[in-house]
This record gives structure tokens, sequence and C-alpha cells, in this order.
């Protein structure tokens, strides 16, 4: 432990620290802007790894960065307004931490200086008090010896928060390291002993806690089917309440949420609809009932419950993410919150036992990364604790619009267009940011380093959500399947020319980007539409349909073979029934197509898109093509998780980009911020 203010031997470690809570983690007061902001600026590690009140209320964890040293576990006390770094260590990093009840957190541990291929598969578990002491480590880590078998890990769920027990999640392995199931243990975080709770007969890959900490349903996932198991508080035994075709029962699936305090459950559900919805459970007749709680039009309910001694509210995405409130309290001190931050967007988290006037802030906006702040609701008194980048300054940052077009078959496509800040937002030079997934929403408006990185080199960035992406109606995902390379592309490509015809995006310069399957359409739209696209950046991408299914002897994805077996041939296509069309929409198969010059990028160990589709179409592709370039970064998976990658991999994003679609003009400096 370290006991800030208490000790002159670490005074400068106090410093950094109470830095957090005297606003100055920013650009000082006055500095200048510079016409381009460093590149280091966007991807660096964040220096502020999140915040969380105590069930109390009166304690706020945070995981903070500091200069020089490895990330560390700090606890505020809002009371006396000091701090205490309670975890820190000199060979790794905290990760993920939650409160135990409000004397003790539970965390794990990470090492940020070790790319994802290289990092160890045990994070370790420990437990310590708020003020640094009884720190026990509670699961193996790195040949340490421990209670509990490496495999351990935090449920990232709020338990009962009234012991120092917890609930913890121990995925199964058998001895070919095949995955076969999740069990649920009850752990002790003082002494570390664990014990077996009542689990169901079949294998289980999830668990959900109910408002009190305790195990209350059951997610068992197979090959077929879906399905939901219920402990019944009446007689304690486990029971089936819902089941759902894993693959291409999306209308029929039931997405639990969570418990309020008197046992209702929440759910997302179709019921019918083409949008989902926010409703509850009804255990008597094992359906969703009619009661719509939460819709928003056009969107898809994607959320969580929020709340502390009862559920008053939502945190949901819509164009943005987003408070709902049910408590008409809550409701007022969201009003409060926006009124004193009129510029941001603002989501508030409450203890879960609190009976203290603060309540945690997270706000955002295109312009401005996330700020975490205290609001305290008796003086309105809003407090900076931290910023995840702290060196971006809002002033020299791009305005963002949500936009939506026509496809060229009527489906509407929602998307987002980041303009360079100051620019006139005509025949601008353009970069089309393609999501990967596919089958994910892809972002929503806030700030992002990889938009803005680009719009601050002066390029307009347009992100679509073509059919088959979550979160716009069941006909906008399921009109997706067997569409790669077909009407997905043609998606990107339509909004690719709406661009065009507004006027935005200068014709003759625009680049198509993407990773994992944005880099398969970055390379599909290079072969479909070339008269669009003068380059293309691909990182991680799909280049080989084929490969998905099979793989080589060497080098074969992580997909479970489930999907392989009956997701992939619903969504991506058969391979025999679908052949022809497999073929034609695989870029390796289109390479010699491709003359535009090429940015391609892979991690050596990656196993979501394994380095051979890379290396197979890099050799295909500069047969006839000698305006690629490439590599490869070592130790990483599927994304770049080292900041010094991230910083060369966008460096070398703008000087192809200036290459090719020739340097644009800088935006005007912007007047220093009051700070």
């Amino acid at each position: 432990m370290v006991k800030i203010g208490l000790s002159s031997k670490h005074t400068a470690l106090c410093r950094a620290v109470l830095a957090l809570f005297a606003m100055s983690m920013g650009v000082a007061a006055g500095a200048l802007a510079q016409s381009l902001p460093p590149v280091e600026d966007f991807f660096e590690n964040n220096a502020f790894g999140g915040a969380q009140l105590s069930p109390s209320g009166h304690y706020l964890a945070m995981r903070i960065g500091l200069k020089d040293r490895r990330d560390g576990l700090a606890v505020f006390d809002l009371d006396k307004n000091t701090a205490d770094v309670v975890a820190l260590y000199t060979d790794a990093d905290i990760g993920r931490f939650q409160w135990v009840n409000d004397h003790r957190l539970a965390y794990d541990l990470r090492d940020a200086t070790k790319a994802a291929g290289d990092q160890d598969v045990g994070a370790g578990m420990y437990a310590v008090d708020r003020d640094g002491s009884n720190r026990a480590r509670l699961v193996r880590r790195a040949g340490m010896s421990a209670p509990q078998p490496w495999n351990t890990f935090l449920l990232n769920q709020r338990g009962s928060e009234d012991s120092d027990w917890i609930y913890v999640a121990r995925p199964m392995y058998d001895d070919d390291d095949k995955y076969f199931g999740t069990r649920l243990r009850r752990l002790n975080t003082v002494t570390g002993v664990a014990e077996v709770p009542s689990e169901p007969e079949v294998e289980v890959s999830s668990f959900m806690l109910d408002f009190w900490g305790e195990p209350r349903l059951a997610q068992s996932v197979t090959d077929l089917q879906t399905t939901i198991l219920y402990r019944d508080p009446a007689t304690s035994k486990w029971r089936q309440i819902a089941a759902y075709s894993t693959y291409g029962g999306a209308k029929d699936a039931i997405q639990p949420l969570g418990f309020d305090e008197q046992g209702a459950l929440y759910v997302v559900a179709y019921a019918g609809e083409n949008t989902s919805s926010l409703r509850t459970f009804d255990f008597a007749t094992g359906k969703v009932n009619k009661e719509v709680l939460v819709a928003v039009s056009g969107y898809d309910f994607d959320g969580n419950l929020v709340g502390g001694r009862t559920v008053q509210g939502v945190r949901l995405t819509a164009d943005a993410e987003m408070n709902v409130w049910f408590d008409p309290e809550m409701q007022a001190i969201q009003q409060a919150v926006d009124r004193a931050l009129p510029t941001t967007r603002n989501l508030i988290s409450v203890a879960s036992k609190s009976e203290v006037p603060w309540v945690l802030v997270e706000s955002f906006s295109d312009v401005q990364p996330v700020q975490y702040r205290l609001f305290e609701m008796q003086t309105g008194r809003i407090t900076v604790v931290g910023k995840t980048y702290p060196k971006i300054r809002s002033a020299d940052m791009g305005r963002q619009q949500v936009v939506r077009y026509k496809a060229r078959d009527g489906l509407e496509i929602p998307g987002l267009l980041t303009f360079p800040q100051g620019a006139v937002r005509k025949g601008l030079p353009m970069v089309v940011l393609v999501h990967g997934g596919p089958w994910v929403r892809g972002a929503s408006w806030r700030w992002s380093p990889e938009s803005q990185f680009l719009a601050s080199r002066g390029y307009a960035v347009l992100e679509v959500e073509f059919r088959g992406s979550r979160g716009f109606g069941l006909a906008h995902f399921e009109a997706g399947f067997k569409q790669w390379g077909l009407a997905m592309q043609n998606d990107i490509a339509d909004g690719t020319r709406w661009a065009i015809a507004q006027g935005y995006a200068d014709p003759a310069r625009i680049c198509i980007a993407g990773a994992s399957y944005g880099g398969y359409a970055a390379l599909m739209g290079l072969v479909n539409d070339p008269d669009l696209y003068r380059c293309g950046i691909e990182w991680l991408g799909v280049t080989d349909i084929e490969l998905m299914y099979t793989g080589t002897w060497f080098s074969k994805s992580d997909a479970s073979e489930g999907y392989m077996r009956y997701g992939m041939p619903v969504m991506i296509g058969d391979r025999v029934k679908d052949a022809a069309q497999l073929k034609a929409t695989s870029p390796i198969q289109q390479a010699e197509r491709i003359r535009q010059p090429l940015l391609l990028a892979y991690g050596s160990e990656d196993k979501r898109v394994p380095i051979y589709h890379g290396k197979k179409f890099r050799s295909a592709v500069t047969s006839s093509n000698k305006q690629v370039e490439w590599v490869v970064y070592d130790g990483e998976a599927h994304g770049w998780s080292l900041p010094k990658n991230r910083i060369d991999f966008w460096t070398r994003v703008e000087k192809f980009l200036g290459r090719h679609l020739g340097q644009p003009v800088a935006s005007q400096p912007a007047q220093p911020e009051n700070r």
C-alpha cells in the first residue's frame, strides 16, 4: 500500500494521483495548439481505466495510469478528499476490478507491455481492503501458488456486496484445450476458499446473478440450441424456461438483462416485432410479457439496467449512448447534470446502496473523449476525476453527424460522417471506414480515435451500418445473410456515392479501409467498384472464405466448430451449395483485378483471421500489383494491443493516404482552451 499524504517518500506518486482530482491532466492552459495533433495523442493507452463507486457511495475505485509506472488501483475517499493507491505492481498492470463490499475490492492483472499473443492466459486474481491492507492472492498466476486454479475469473456482475464472498466463473477445458462449459464458484476473498453452489445438470456457458447477488439464471449454448434455465427461489431447483435455435433463431431469441429486487426478470426480445425492446418475462407461461418497457424507434434495444436499491432505469444505445430513467428523482438528477454539462452526453451511474449525494458521470461527445466526473446532488458541484485521452483538445476535433441514405434496392442504411475541424464540407478527400464483425453494431455517435485521427489529417470519414449489422432491426440484420461481397458490399458503395452526390467527397480522392470483415470489404470494394476507390487499407482481413471453413494444417481460425457447421452456412454461405458464390466473392480469387495502391497489415498470433490469409493474398496480388505495402506486428492477435504498434500502424496509414489521395490542407489551429 502507498498512503498518499503520509510519507514524503511517495511525494511524486501522491502528486500524480491527486492530479486526477485537480483537473490538471490535460494540456496546460494557454498552450498553443498544433495544426496536427500528434498520432500518439490518439493511440496511447487510455490514461484512465474507469471508475466505480463503492456500494455505500462514499468511495471511488479507479484504475490509474502513472508516469513511468504500471497501471495501479486507487481508492478515493469522497468524504475526506484523500486517496490511497491500494495495488501497484512492478511486473503487471491492474486489469478488471470490482467492489466485493464497501471495504474490499477484487481485481485481476494484465501486462500492458505485451502484445495479446504474448499475454499469460491466467490473469490471476487478488483482493485488497480499500486502504491497501489485507491483500490476498486468490488465483494462481505465472507459477505463483494460490488457493484457486488459473482458470478462475471475475464474473463482472454486482454481487451481494454484504460479505467477503463473490461468485467467480471457471471455464473448463479438456486435455486438448477444447472448451466444454463454465462452472460457478463462490469464493471467499479473504481466505481464498471456494464453495460449489447449486448448478444445472447440463453444461452451462454463462450464469447470471439476481438483484441480491445469488445465482438465478444459466445459459446453455450448443451447436443447435440455446437454452435458458432458471433456479426457482421456491424450490432452489433449476428448470428450463426458454429455448431457441442458436443460429438462425434471432426472432425467437430472449436476451436476459437482469433482475429487480422483486425477482422480475428483464429481457430483450423481438416478440414478433422488427426491432427488439425491453420487457419482463412471465415465468408461469414461459413467454415475454406484452408490455414494452423501453423501445427506441428504428433501433434494437441495446443496453443494461441501472440502479442502486432498485432498478431505476437503463443505459442504452440509439444514435448515441444515453440514460432512460423510470425513477423521477433520477430523471431530475439527469436534467441537472445535463444543464451543467450541456455540450456532452452524460451517462450516470449510482452506487448499489448509496445514501450519499454523489453520482458518477461519464461525459463524452463527438469531439470529447470520455471524462469521468462526480456530481454532488445537493450543491450541483462537478469534479473531474479522470480523462481517458487527456491530451486531446476538443477544439482540434471534427464534428460528427448521424446520416441515413437509401441503398439501390431501397433499404435505408444508417451511418456516421465525420468532418475535419474547421473545414468547408465540400469536395473533401474521404476514407470509407468499414466496421468488422460483420454481425455487430459498428460505431455510435461519440469520439473515436480512428475516425478523429483521420479527420485531424483533413479527411472526411464515412462509416456505414451495411445490412447484416446488428442494432437496426431483424430485417436489416437478416438482409445480410449470404451477402458477403454482394448486397452488403453494395451498401458501402451506395454510401460512398451518396457522399459524392451530397458534394461532401471528392470522387477522385476516396480510400476504403477496414479491419477483419472490414478488411475483407476493403478488398472487395477495390474489386467491385474500382471507379470509386483510389486505394485500400486492409488489416486483419479475411481474404479467402474457403479458408474460414477449412484453415490449413498449421493455421486454423478459433471460430467454434458449431459456428462453422451451423452458423456460417446460413449467414455466409454453404460450402457445397453456394460454392460458386463463395469463390466469386473471395478476394483471393479476384486478386489480379486489384491494381490500386494497397496497405496490408496482420498480427503474427491472430487466431481469428490467421496470418496465412494475408500471406496468401499478398502473394497473389503482388504478381500484378507493385503498389502493395505489407507489415506484420509480432505477438499481436486480432487487433493492435500495444501502443507502439497502434502508433506505427496509423503513422503508416497517414503517409499512405498522403501519397495516394494527396495531402489535404491542414485545418486552422484552434484557439487555446481555458482549463
